[in-house]
């Protein structure tokens, strides 16, 4: 090979290394600053392919996506003194990549750390004001909302959004718990036994409403089964003395054998009278006449 052609091929691989050195890429979830001698000169830098003078200009580039900090579960006291164990975890992202990299150096363990403590001294002042109830279970929502806020404040110092702080879940510690469950178990028998008593004085309240109906009708079907064997009896009465006017000693001869059949009903029937006495006198005289 020539010295010509050495020459040449050494002058074109020098041109591709400089080319390499003088273009860089930006990926649409990355963001990226770029440097003149250690100098900021350009942070709005769009995605897509770039030039820059090589060893002038140098390239940082970020990952602009929404990252997830899952935090270690923390101790914190609420307003009662009492231990919850929170676990939680924060989504965030790169707002101001200028920023950034000048409180963190763009280091994103620095940036986690960061957020961490941001995050923890704000839980630690939400669940101070409030009592382990609220933070379990009825405010829970609400503290989120409130850290999101407070925290995506703070964090905008260092070119930082805080896009949501949740709360996964909240344990008490095993002594806590245990006072809790009693507490809760007292009150739940005490709202049973307000249950129980409601209901008691509502069963009274229908059983003796249904004894005073079962009373009410008794006594009017007692009162319609006395008017009509009353009136029974006045008809009988009457279809009696009409046919006693008709035959008067038949009607005589049949009442008296209706009360021997009743008094002589038994062969140990026993019956002390005087003879000559009305009773017997279909006995003695077969007109019952004397």
């Amino acid at each position: 090979m020539s010295k010509t052609a050495t020459i040449t091929i050494g002058v074109v691989l020098a041109a591709l290394v400089v080319a390499s050195f003088s273009v860089y890429t930006v990926a649409q979830w990355q963001k990226a600053i770029l440097f003149r001698l250690g100098e900021v000169v350009k942070t709005d830098v769009k995605p897509g392919i770039h030039f820059k003078l090589p060893f002038v200009n140098n390239v940082m580039k970020f990952d602009g996506r929404i990252l997830t900090l899952d935090m270690e579960p923390e101790r914190f006291l609420t307003s009662e003194k009492k231990n919850v164990i929170v676990d939680s975890f924060v989504e965030w992202r790169i707002a101001d990549a200028k920023t950034y990299y000048t409180k963190v150096l763009g280091d994103e363990l620095q940036a986690r750390q960061r957020i961490e403590q941001l995050i923890k001294d704000r839980m630690r002042s939400e669940f101070g004001k409030r009592t382990i109830n609220e933070v379990v279970s009825g405010e829970r929502a609400q503290i989120m909302s409130i850290l999101t806020k407070s925290a995506n404040k703070a964090a905008q110092q260092l070119g930082i959004q805080i896009v949501d702080v949740r709360i996964k879940r909240i344990d008490l510690p095993d002594a806590v718990s245990s006072s809790v469950y009693r507490r809760m178990e007292a009150e739940r028998e005490r709202v049973a036994k307000e249950f129980r008593s409601r209901g008691a004085e509502a069963a009274e309240r229908i059983r003796a409403d249904a004894d005073r109906q079962r009373e009410v009708i008794l006594a009017e079907a007692y009162r319609d089964a006395e008017a009509i064997r009353g009136e029974g009896d006045a008809r009988a009465a009457e279809i009696y003395a009409k046919a006693y006017k008709k035959n008067p000693q038949f009607y005589s001869f049949y009442r008296s054998l209706q009360a021997y059949r009743k008094t002589f009903n038994s062969k140990n029937d026993l019956l002390v009278l005087e003879p000559d006495t009305e009773f017997f006198n279909f006995f003695n005289h077969a007109k019952g006449a004397r």
